[in-house]
C-alpha cells in the first residue's frame, strides 16, 4: 500500500506538502485497519488497493480545502478515523479529535495513535449534539469534518457548533449533493454559517468524483443549537 499512496498523493500534487514518512504510516494505518476489521466492522472496503483510493486519497483530498497547520480539528462521527487521523497523519502539527458516540471504535483509534507514535490526537466518546453544548467546546475548533452519511442539514446541527468564529466545517459528500446543499442554506445560515464555494476532485485510479462542502463560520451559533437530536431529524432546519 505505501507505494500506491505515495504514488496517488503525487497525483495529486499533495507529496511534497506532507512528510516522507506519511506513506509510510498510511500504509500501516490501512494494515491495521483491516487486520482490525476481521474482528471488529469498522469498514465494508477490504481490498488494500481499494483502501487506499477510498479511504487514504480520498481523505487526503482535504488538504486543498484550508491550511491545516498548528490549527484544532475535531471531527464528527469520525468512525474508523475518516478523515481525521488520516489528515493528523499528513499534517503532524494539527491537533485532531476524534469524536464518536461507539466506544471500542475510539479504543482501536487510540491503539492505532500509539502504535504509529502519534501526539496530539485525542479520542472523546460522546455524542455530537451534547458534546456542543460543553463549556470548552462550543465555537473552539479551527476546523470540523464529517464524512458521515447523514444528510448536511443535520450534519450542519452538529459540527457548526463546534466550530470558532472565521473558523471552517468541512463536509465530505458526492458531487451531486447540489440539491442538498439548497436544504440546508437556510439553516446554515441559522447556525452562523456562510456557504463558501465547493471542492471538487477526483481519487486517482478510481474513476470517482467527489465534493468537499466548505462551511465558513462567520457568527457565534445562537443558544438552542444543537437540539436533541431526535429533534434534528424530525424537523431539519
Amino acid at each position: 500500500m505505501k507505494e500506491r499512496i505515495r504514488a496517488g498523493l503525487a497525483a495529486m500534487g499533495l507529496l511534497d506538502r506532507v512528510p516522507d514518512t506519511a506513506p509510510e504510516q498510511l500504509a500501516e494505518y490501512g494494515r491495521l485497519l483491516l487486520e482490525k476489521n476481521q474482528v471488529m466492522n469498522l469498514t465494508a472496503i477490504t481490498d488494500p488497493d481499494q483502501v487506499v483510493k477510498l479511504h487514504m486519497l480520498d481523505c487526503a483530498a482535504l488538504l486543498d480545502c484550508g491550511d491545516l497547520s498548528g490549527r484544532r480539528l475535531i471531527d464528527v462521527g469520525t468512525g474508523a478515523g475518516f478523515p481525521g487521523l488520516v489528515l493528523k497523519i499528513l499534517v503532524p502539527s494539527l491537533d485532531v479529535v476524534l469524536l464518536d458516540s461507539l466506544n471500542k471504535r475510539l479504543d482501536w483509534l487510540s491503539e492505532v495513535a500509539r502504535t504509529l507514535s502519534l501526539t496530539g490526537v485525542e479520542t472523546l466518546h460522546a455524542r455530537a449534539e451534547e458534546q456542543a453544548l460543553q463549556p470548552g467546546w462550543r465555537d473552539s475548533f479551527d476546523f470540523a469534518t464529517s464524512r458521515a452519511v447523514a444528510s448536511l442539514e443535520l450534519l450542519s446541527e452538529l459540527c457548526l457548533p463546534f466550530v470558532k468564529v472565521g473558523g471552517t466545517f468541512l463536509a465530505m459528500k458526492s458531487v451531486d449533493c447540489g440539491p442538498e446543499l439548497d436544504r440546508a442554506a437556510r439553516g446554515i445560515q441559522r447556525l452562523g454559517g456562510a456557504l463558501r464555494p465547493c471542492v471538487d476532485y477526483e481519487i486517482p485510479g478510481a474513476g470517482l468524483s467527489h465534493r468537499v462542502v466548505r462551511v465558513e463560520k462567520t457568527a457565534p451559533t445562537p443558544k438552542g443549537y444543537p437540539r436533541r437530536w431526535a429533534k434534528i431529524q424530525k424537523s431539519p432546519l
